[in-house]
């Protein structure tokens, strides 16, 4: 399968630090690699409404589920491009992640078998210096992706608050060029071992 990236940007400010910092890891890409872009607070999803268990399902075809979930399957990458927001993942980001449980019981796609083995990458901007603060945001991927067998490419992290500052963080840059260069393994809750 031909590698086709969905980069999901989940910031409520357009061409952040996290955008930023998406776009330069995404530029070294070899030119072959479809790229395809959404901006999370252009296209908002409903909140998620767990339904599992008492209604019939059908596959979202409309407005920006419908948009969501066919770019989602269509993908072999996908990229949550998320600030820290209050130590973990946006409420944008939280919010398209939630409404994968549903896709789970999509009629006519298994959703978890169609995910297995696609890679699951992030990106995000922190105002600490500190990058272990990042570590729920990091568990919350890495974790979602574990449950749906996929490959986690980690999390590219960039220090910045004031809009731009992440140009200034060098080694984040220098961490960009070769970012999704590397193997992505398969995730694994952290109680599982090898």
């Amino acid at each position: 399968m031909t590698r086709s990236f969905l980069f999901l940007l989940a910031s409520s400010r357009s061409d952040g630090n996290t955008e930023l910092l998406a776009r330069r890891a995404a530029e070294q890409l070899p030119a072959d690699v479809e790229q395809r872009w959404i901006d999370l607070a252009k296209h908002p999803l409903p909140d998620f409404e767990d339904l599992r268990h008492d209604t019939d399902h059908a596959r979202p075809t409309d407005g920006a589920t419908g948009l969501l979930f066919e770019a989602t399957i269509a993908a072999t990458d996908i990229v949550i491009a998320s600030p820290l927001y209050w130590y973990s993942v946006s409420g944008q980001a939280k919010r398209y992640l939630d409404h994968w449980s549903g896709w789970l019981r999509t009629p006519g796609v298994d959703f978890k078998a169609t995910m297995a083995g696609r890679t699951l990458w992030g990106v995000t901007a922190l105002a600490h210096e500190e990058f272990e603060v990042a570590d729920p945001l990091v568990g919350t991927l890495n974790n979602s992706a574990a449950y749906l067998r996929m490959r986690f490419g980690g999390v590219l992290l960039g220090n910045g608050s004031k809009p731009g500052d992440v140009l200034r963080d060098t080694q984040a840059l220098a961490r960009a060029k070769t970012f999704f260069a590397q193997e992505a393994p398969l995730a694994r809750f952290p109680y599982e071992t090898l």
